[in-house]
């Protein structure tokens, strides 16, 4: 598995990381989402890099990993930013303005789904379920639940996390 070095040559702590938790988990079953969440959290997200030495290290193909990741909400593709911004548009949610209030937010933030701001401040996503119906349309950042919510609400809600 090839190291990804910085200018003076020295090895990057991740790369080290992520061979740990290959070799943690190579002769293990199953291993595959454990070492994409371990990998996710070192990393921050999992950058297709990183996904072809996990797919060299555990002997599985690529084509498969993209599919698991892609398959699960909770693996990123993408880099996250410090707020996690994550709009439900399920069905209780769609219907009471999800869609408006996501379209406030991509028009804000400058960004669609799936990206994150230039500074990395914040990052949009949207689900199918949050599982908070009472409280639709619904979204969360990070752990922060907003609910009941319109789309001249986003300006405020914002505005809450700018200067933090």
């Amino acid at each position: 598995m090839s190291e990804n070095k910085c200018c003076c040559g020295c090895v990057d702590q991740n790369d080290l990381k992520l061979k740990e938790i290959i070799e943690k988990y190579k002769d293990t079953r199953g291993a595959l989402i454990p070492v994409l969440h371990e990998a996710q959290e070192a990393y921050g997200y999992l950058p297709v890099d990183v996904l072809k030495k996990i797919s060299e290290g555990l002997n599985v193909s690529l084509a498969e990993i993209y599919g698991v990741v892609t398959f699960y909400t909770q693996f990123s593709l993408n880099p996250k930013g410090r707020f996690s911004i994550n709009i439900c548009l399920g069905t209780a949610c769609y219907v009471k303005g999800a869609g408006e209030i996501l379209e406030k937010f991509k028009e804000l933030l400058g960004i669609d789904v799936g990206q994150c701001t230039p500074d990395g401040k914040f990052s949009l996503d949207a689900c199918r379920c949050i599982g908070a119906c009472g409280l639709a349309p619904v979204l969360t950042i990070n752990e922060d639940v907003h609910g009941r919510l319109v789309a001249d609400d986003v300006a405020g809600i914002l505005e809450k996390y700018k200067d933090l």
